[in-house]
């Protein structure tokens, strides 16, 4: 079978449950998304000040346990009998020494959950479903478990339960008040993860895709099989422990503060996060990797880190984030680093002059922080940021760049109005970079094809395997100790699909913008199920060569435009600029699958031994949740010089 580019297939990805009302899901995905955002979140503040922890964690614990019946109807319906006999125990513990279920003493006993309900029994039963329905304020289900969402409401015993009129003998209403109990647990519930909701609802480019597929998973009458199949490999799962590497406290988030700078060259608002110390404080500028959202999980991980240390944090989604690109981006597509990285630096110092204004006597001295692609965006700017400066343009209007023996050089097809010095920083710390993103395109797409390895007759099912575990694992509670169960090839194909689906993003958010008609589907953003099928074909190779190289060449770059493109992706270009800056922190793990010896062997002979920090392990960001790796982090970021302090107020007379 041949792709579209007439050439071997690639991997096959197991389908999701189809999703023929895809238009109607995404407007409900959109009301809850506004239901979550704008009335359980600010009002679930209040809920968790006013009712405590353990007062909520009680509620729960009372709620579920009411519905034992449900379960244990489920369970013996589906010949789980050791389930059926775990809740059984754990029902009559939670109601006697649990305090009518108040508090779960079944769990401190061991005792295990089995969690059974009608649409798992249909599953059971043979109902294969057909249909991918986003239901209000439930949220995602599917035919068979909607069906089972109202069997699972009839077995709730609440529903049974009416005041009685023992004058009339008779129930006063067939549906008692005690009903509406199941709908305050479920509020009470709701109050402790809408926080998470709202974030990822937020951070991704397209939630409801990336739910709507897992779901399939999630919901699958199927036992995944964690038989390790082939050999590990160390590398990759040692980047998949990125995952691992997360705020602490998950009130962080909610500290920050989020706010909007008008970037001149488009006209629109680009969204940035902060928290500032209460003081005067030093500032750090941090920079996500490739496609990172500013609420991304590392990214506010960092933004933790560096403030429990002392000092402020500021966070910016990535240029190859939509986000980005349809706010501050003056180009439709990003594969140029110096176009990608000048438009960030505008947006550095568009931030930075906001935040001065705001807060004048609070931002002390600024370092820029970037982790793998925000890295290279970062030693970019600290390779040619030194006399850079910037125009305001008029909105929609472009700027040139060419990049040539003589380095960059900006041409600006615009009337220009009072130029702008861009922001310096006092220390620039790049966070496991890479050094030719070349290099790192074709590692991402060899890792997307590892499944190819497997026999082409066991493929699709040790792929949906593959998937069924990730699904079962995610309802687990994993540690940085947990050793993952995944093969070689599966621990590489889950990297590249990662990095396949940021992909997919940016080709969608790119062509919505700046149709170039490579593909032949229709972009539509209510229904882009066809679509992007169709993008999950191009490789990064297939970017390259088929979307950044004609748009840049129509854009006027100077020389034969994929070898421009490929000099600007690579560090080793700007070896003077980086040479010539003392302020520039490195760390890097030496087994980093983006970075070849060569690369490591340049990395030693341009920064000096107190600018470049070399991890024996960790992959690719795998390590920072390793406390070495942070302290490292904060020396980069130190001795940065203290604040200056406030000048004195003169004496009056």
């Amino acid at each position: 079978m041949l792709s579209a580019f007439g050439q071997e297939a690639e991997v096959v990805l197991p389908q999701s449950v189809p999703d023929p009302l895809e238009p109607f899901n995404r407007v409900m995905w959109g009301f809850n998304k506004g239901l979550m955002t704008g009335v359980v979140k600010p009002t679930s503040r209040v809920y968790r000040f006013v009712v405590a922890k353990p007062v909520r964690t009680s509620i729960g614990n009372f709620g579920r346990n009411l519905t034992y019946p449900g379960r244990l109807i489920n369970n013996l319906l589906q010949g789980k009998w050791h389930g059926a006999r775990d809740e059984s125990y754990r029902f009559v513990c939670n109601t006697t020494v649990g305090v009518v279920g108040l508090f779960d003493v079944g769990t401190r006993w061991h005792i295990p959950k089995s969690e059974a309900d009608f649409g798992q029994t249909f599953g059971q039963w043979g109902w294969q479903p057909q249909c991918f329905i986003m239901l209000p304020v439930f949220g995602p289900s599917n035919e068979r478990d909607t069906v089972g969402l109202a069997a699972d409401t009839a077995a709730n015993p609440l529903l049974y339960i009416a005041p009685y009129d023992f004058v009339a003998n008779d129930p006063l209403t067939w549906l008692g008040p005690y009903s509406y109990f199941s709908y305050a647990v479920m509020y009470n519930d709701m109050s402790d993860t809408v926080d998470e909701y709202v974030r990822f609802s937020q951070a991704e480019a397209d939630p409801y895709s990336e739910v709507q597929y897992a779901w399939t998973f999630a919901r699958a009458n199927q036992v995944a099989d964690f038989q390790v199949k082939g050999e590990p490999d160390e590398v990759s799962l040692e980047t998949i422990e990125s995952v691992f590497f997360t705020f602490k406290n998950p009130e962080f988030p909610n500290h920050g503060k989020t706010r909007s700078v008008r970037i001149p060259a488009t006209g629109k608002d680009l969204k940035f996060t902060f928290w500032l110390q209460p003081g005067s404080a030093n500032v750090v500028y941090i920079v996500p990797g490739l496609g990172g959202h500013r609420l991304a999980h590392n990214t506010l991980a960092l933004a933790e880190l560096v403030y429990k240390n002392g000092f402020s944090a500021v966070v910016v989604s990535s240029p190859f984030n939509a986000e980005f690109m349809e706010h501050a981006s003056t180009t439709a597509l990003p594969a140029y680093l110096p176009v990608d990285g000048h438009d960030l630096h505008v947006a550095l110092t568009e931030i930075d002059r906001r935040l001065q204004a705001l807060y004048p006597d609070r931002l002390g001295h600024k370092a820029l922080m970037g982790y793998s692609m925000g890295a290279l965006e970062t030693l970019f700017i600290a390779a040619t940021g030194a006399t850079n400066q910037y125009s305001v343009v008029t909105p929609g209007r472009e700027l040139r760049f060419f990049l040539g023996k003589q380095g960059l050089k900006i041409v600006q097809i615009a009337p220009v109005t009072n130029p702008v010095p861009l922001i310096q920083f006092d220390r620039y710390v790049a966070l496991n970079t890479p050094v030719r993103t070349r290099h790192g395109m074709s590692m991402l797409d060899e890792f997307y094809n590892a499944p190819l390895d497997w026999p082409a007759a066991e493929r699709a099912d040790d792929l949906e395997n593959t998937f069924l575990k990730v699904a079962a694992l995610s309802r687990s509670t994993l540690t940085p100790q947990t050793t993952l169960p995944f093969s070689a090839i599966e621990s590489k194909f889950l990297i590249g699909l990662t990095f396949r689906l940021i992909l997919r993003d940016v080709i969608y958010s790119s062509q919505r913008e700046n149709n170039q008609g490579v593909l032949q589907h229709p972009i539509h953003n209510f229904r882009r199920e066809p679509v992007y099928q169709e993008i999950m074909n191009y490789s990064y190779q297939n970017y390259f060569e088929q979307f950044a190289v004609p748009y840049y060449q129509a854009k006027g770059l100077a020389g034969p435009v994929a070898t421009t493109l490929e000099n600007a992706g690579d560090l080793r270009t700007y070896d003077t600029g980086l040479r010539a800056n003392p302020d520039i922190r490195v760390i890097v793990n030496q087994n980093d699958f983006l970075l070849e010896d060569e690369d490591l062997t340049w990395l030693h002979a341009t920064f000096a031994t107190n600018q470049l920090k070399v991890f024996d392990k960790g992959g690719h960001l795998g390590n920072l949740v390793n406390p070495a790796v942070q302290k490292s982090i904060l020396a980069a970021l130190t001795p940065m010089r203290p604040p200056d302090p406030k000048p004195e107020a003169s004496p009056k007379n």
